[in-house]
């Protein structure tokens, strides 16, 4: 059974992660239709505590005592430990970076980033969040999710046009993800950031689940130039990995 005051003190660090520009009490309230006079006493707790912190604004933002906790919940976490090596011998391979995501509530989250000696701007981040929709990774899941699962998906999400290549079209995303499924691997052409263009391949458990995802991104126009070899060592690696995590299938 769960405990109401632990699953507010949750759900606040979860929306907090959303709107790091912080937010006021009220707005915290609002948000998570808690009442005023009981989260008041978790948000003070959690700011003494270094949970939290005000920012410039005298908002809400998460605090510092919670960086070692997230720190240590990467390092924990078996899938990018299993897969770390692979990740840094696919960098190597193709000069480029490389990422792994896994899905949290119809989210991704990045558990692992090897940065090659070539750079990138990228807003990606471990543990930041991105939507499915318009990432490589996001729709490397997208395209091996169950059908029933990822009807649902798009059927209730909106398309939102994060720059100007986005797919907002749900038919023209559906059709992308089919070819993806047959290929073996998904694009994000420019979708999700201007300028960068990336190639990702999923990973399976045992019972041929998607796990995880990985991809490799960089300049477009770099990564053209060599895509037919990134996206064979992008797919050698997914296999390696999900092998390493008693995947079987082909």
């Amino acid at each position: 059974m769960s405990v109401k005051s632990a699953v507010r003190v949750l759900r606040i660090f979860e929306l907090l992660s959303i709107h790091k520009e912080g937010l006021s009490n009220k707005q915290i309230c609002t948000y998570l239709k808690l009442p005023q006079s009981s989260a008041s006493g978790l948000i003070k707790t959690l700011l003494d505590e270094n949970y939290l912190s005000l920012n410039e604004s005298n908002h809400f933002i998460l605090g510092a005592k919670l960086i070692p906790v997230g720190q240590a919940a990467m390092e924990s976490f078996n899938l990018s430990n299993l897969g770390v090596e692979d990740l840094k011998a696919l960098m190597l391979r193709v000069e480029e970076t490389v990422f792994m995501a896994t899905l949290v509530d119809h989210e991704l989250i990045y558990i692992a980033k090897i940065d090659s000696n070539r750079s990138i701007r990228t807003s990606a981040f471990l543990g930041g969040k991105k939507p499915l929709y318009c990432t490589g990774l996001g729709k490397a899941y997208l395209a091996y999710m169950p059908h029933e699962k990822r009807e649902t998906y798009i059927h209730q999400t909106e398309l939102e046009p994060i720059t100007d290549h986005t797919i907002t079209d749900k038919e023209e995303l559906k059709t992308k993800l089919i070819d993806y499924q047959k290929q073996g691997y998904a694009i994000d052409d420019e979708e999700n950031e201007e300028g960068l263009y990336c190639l990702a391949a999923p990973i399976f458990n045992s019972t041929g689940e998607i796990e995880a995802a990985i991809s490799v991104a960089g300049p477009k126009a770099r990564m053209l130039k060599h895509e037919a070899n990134i996206v064979q060592h992008v797919k050698n690696t997914a296999n390696m990995i999900s092998s390493k995590l008693g995947y079987r299938g082909g």
